[in-house]
């Protein structure tokens, strides 16, 4: 039974379909959802044509975004039966998924997958599913979208 699931939330397409799939495990198995979204570290930063380094969006707005994805995601289960609650962590995914669930003694890890048309696509997204199952000291689901 899973009586402790975490979630990698994004507010993505696949992302709303991990959030249903996890809180349906959570249901069924009467656990507990923890919601996590991740702010990477080096999200804001882009380099220039120049080589200079510029900031896309100050820190505080990309963790406005992300608690504001996260409390949309808590709010879409709320009321249905499963305790649930949320964290913004900041830091690589793969890292901080596996701290946060070894910190909860997660039983199983959440994570969405969207399959991207193309090797290019594919080259220049590079999953972090493998790595994940790899970290992870409990099971993994990866809910795949085409």
């Amino acid at each position: 039974m899973y009586k402790r699931v975490v979630l990698a939330y994004d507010g993505s397409e696949s992302g709303q379909k991990a959030l249903l799939d996890g809180f349906d495990i959570a249901r069924w198995s009467h656990g507990e959802l923890f919601l996590i979204a991740i702010i990477p570290q080096l999200a804001t930063a882009i380099f220039g044509m120049e080589g200079g380094l510029y900031q896309s969006a100050s820190d505080e707005q990309s963790s406005q975004q992300h608690l504001a994805v996260l409390k949309d995601g808590l709010r879409q289960i709320s009321g249905l039966g499963v305790i649930a609650k949320g964290e913004v962590l900041t830091g690589e995914s793969v890292e901080e998924i596996t701290r946060y669930a070894r910190k909860i003694d997660a039983d199983l890890i959440v994570v969405s997958h969207k399959h991207r048309d193309g090797w290019a696509a594919r080259w220049w997204s590079g999953s972090k599913s493998p790595a994940l199952i790899e970290h992870a000291h409990c099971s993994v689901l990866v809910v795949i979208t085409q």
